[in-house]
């Protein structure tokens, strides 16, 4: 008792010698959609200031921008209401900002005045000529300093015309404390595949005290969420950021999840502010990886002089990367008169890209700065694995496109956009003013829209989209030159998760079904089971484990190995993954399912599946199970990670599961007969 009255009498002296209460002077938001009340400007590129509607420098909508019409050349100012600064000597300005630019540079910095802007003292200034997101945390001592009637400005000084805009959210002004540690983020992807993961955290040092170590705990979501904790012995400065990792990695399943981090003590102390110490995200954990196929967006007229250039450079790229990109050509209605080819269609795509020049490119839903996609940025996305899988087929009747496309995600995803566009591979008929006679992946239609089909998708699961459309009203040229681009968008960051070319004048490359992993009961043979494609005849089926393939083109509807990793007997999640393959190199979309001990047993007497009804499925209130010619005795209802949701015993030939309750996703019914066991997967919608 002795002790612990001491070592709280020496935290509670600790806490109050780095006390000193940190003062928020201004919290700038921009939410308003003009200048914020008692705001001003300087004289000289005054209608360069304003309010837009956008969150391009990290905020949320709105936010101060610069622009650069009027040209605006020399020095301008935006500039606060007046802060009481009595008895403060110092202070600590942060703000986001974004620079769109050209060419050429520009000086951007913060000053202060006492006496109504007469007088103006730099507190800070920095040069800038790169387009890209910036972040200012700066320390600020003026003579204005200690004066109750401070005004603080954003000045800038360059030429604008060289500059597309200049964007600012999220200004604060504060008072430092001396011992402040702030949690800035939390590092790990918010969509992140299964298996062991870093768990890395970024700090930002707020006060003006040396920071040697701090304490800081997570989460271990597998082992039954242990709270691990770590001191880092660290050298912070004071406003400076540094990342941390913890050494030990987890384990994480299939699922969602919030993942805490909190800040246990800075320098063996409390620090001044504990409401920055705690920090959660959300992290979506997949099933899996596919392959990356990167979408190529270009913006582009047959008027534009530079676009020559442009399409020349994309031509020699592709030619160099077949089986690399998918590729969509949108030809707008500037400069001049515009392409002939333009239809309202594009000026929707154009509009969610804000695109006002051409020519210009996106690869991914990113905008190229160096207006084409290298091939270095190909390769990057080319090799980066994606979490989600596109594939489709189309034919042509007559002058009627019809189109099979499936959309399949191995993480959960919530309002993505798929896009499905339908261009011409050569066209000549739009020739106007820049010399060029022939044009590439021309965008003729959008299936069913140019903004995409809106979708949520649990992991493990697709959504099929069929489409038939008469092209005679469009730009077609020749109908046996059409290909089809396909895509799937996260359509508020602008990220393209996946994409691919639909196969051409063929058969939809179909999927398997309801296909079934797991370990025999003796843990000596690890068996996979599936039913055929519900159209067409594969030439085998690929299966793969954790990504890895370990049977190519298998020609049966099972099989059986007991030689695989013994890391599979680890109790940890493993993924299986059939694919079904045709001709001429086509691939479905995979079937997935998490391999679980005892799901699968290999006898060769096993009730065969016919014998067992499970309807409906998709279900969404309840599912009834009916058994033919036996008794079924149990059922035990598995989640798409393997945690056991509900046990039922029947002793009865047919079974009604309430499923109002279950979360929407992939269910694995475990039915017990008489003799043997099924299992049958279920999905559960809203």
């Amino acid at each position: 008792m002795k002790k612990a009255i001491l070592l709280t009498i020496a935290l509670l002296f600790s806490t109050m010698m780095f006390a000193q209460n940190r003062a928020i002077l201004l919290n700038e938001t921009f939410d308003s959609s003009s200048l914020p009340e008692g705001w001003t400007t300087s004289e000289t590129g005054a209608e360069n200031w304003a309010i837009s509607q956008t969150n391009i420098a990290g905020g949320s909508a709105n936010e101060l921008t610069l622009t650069w019409w009027p040209i605006l050349t020399g020095l301008s100012r935006v500039i606060t209401n007046p802060i009481d600064l009595s008895d403060v000597n110092e202070v600590v300005v942060n703000f986001k900002h974004y620079l769109d630019n050209q060419i050429n540079e520009y000086t951007l910095g913060i000053a202060t005045s006492s006496d109504n802007g007469s007088t103006w003292n730099v507190g800070w200034s920095e040069t800038f000529g790169t387009t890209g997101s910036y972040e200012v945390y700066q320390l600020i001592s003026t003579p204005d300093m200690g004066k109750d009637n401070v005004l603080f400005s954003i000045f800038y000084e360059g030429a604008s015309y060289t500059m597309n805009g200049w964007y600012f959210d999220d200004l604060q002004i504060t008072t430092q404390d001396n011992l402040d540690l702030e949690i800035v983020s939390i590092d790990v992807p918010e969509m992140i595949n299964y298996g062991y993961n870093e768990i890395s955290f970024t700090v930002q040092n707020m006060g003006s005290t040396t920071i040697e170590s701090i304490e800081a705990t997570f989460v271990d979501f597998f082992n039954d969420e242990n709270v691990i904790s770590q001191t880092f012995d660290i050298n912070i400065e004071s406003l400076e950021k540094q990342e941390l990792t913890f050494t030990e990695n987890i384990f994480l399943s299939p699922g969602t999840y919030v993942m805490p981090i909190e800040i246990v003590s800075v320098n063996g102390a409390t620090d001044s502010d504990t409401d920055n110490n705690y920090m959660e995200k959300d992290l979506n954990v997949g099933m899996g990886y596919a392959q990356k196929i990167p979408m190529i967006e270009h913006f582009s007229s047959s008027t534009c002089g530079p676009c020559v250039n442009a399409n020349a450079m994309m031509l020699e790229i592709t030619n160099a990367n077949p089986g690399k990109y998918t590729y969509t050509k949108y030809p707008v209605n500037f400069p001049g008169i515009g392409d002939p080819y333009y239809f309202n269609e594009v000026a929707g795509r154009a509009g969610y890209y804000q695109v006002d020049a051409v020519p210009m490119l996106y690869l991914d839903g990113i905008w190229q700065e160096y207006t084409i996609v290298t091939q270095e940025a190909l390769d990057a996305s080319y090799e980066t694995p994606s979490i989600a899988n596109v594939r489709g087929a189309f034919n042509v009747e007559g002058n009627v496109i019809n189109i099979t496309a499936d959309f399949m995600s191995y993480i959960k995803m919530e309002n993505v956009r798929a896009f499905v566009t339908v261009n011409e591979k050569v066209t000549t008929g739009n020739v106007g003013s820049n010399g060029e006679t022939e044009f590439r992946h021309i965008f003729m239609k959008a299936l069913d829209s140019p903004t995409g089909n809106v979708m949520d998708i649990n992991a493990g699961e697709y959504q099929r989209l069929e489409f038939s459309y008469d092209m005679s009203s469009t730009n077609v040229e020749e109908m046996n030159d059409l290909e089809v681009s396909l895509w799937i968008q996260n359509y508020e960051t602008g990220e393209i998760y996946n994409s691919h070319f639909a196969y051409e004048y063929t058969n939809h490359a179909y999927p398997v079904r309801n296909m079934m992993a797991g370990i025999s009961s003796d843990l000596s043979t690890l068996s996979f089971e599936w039913e055929a494609p519900e159209e067409g005849t594969p030439i085998g089926y690929d299966i793969y484990v954790d990504g890895e393939l370990i049977k190519e083109k298998h020609n049966a509807l099972s099989y059986s190995t007991n030689t695989f990793n013994d890391e599979i007997l680890d109790g940890k999640t493993h993924i299986a993954e059939v694919v079904a393959v045709y001709e001429n190199d086509m691939t479905s979309i995979g079937d997935l399912n998490i391999i679980i001990s005892n799901w699968v047993n290999v006898n060769e007497n096993k009730v065969k599946e016919s014998y067992i009804s499970v309807y409906p499925n998709p279900a969404k209130d309840f599912v009834k199970l009916s058994a033919v010619s036996c008794q079924l005795s149990a059922v035990k209802v598995y989640n798409s990670i393997g945690m056991l949701v509900e046990e039922i015993e029947v002793n009865a030939n047919e079974v009604e599961i309430n499923t109002s309750d279950y979360n929407t996703g992939i269910y694995f019914f475990n039915i017990q007969t008489e003799s043997e066991n099924i299992v049958k997967k279920v999905i559960i919608n809203d």
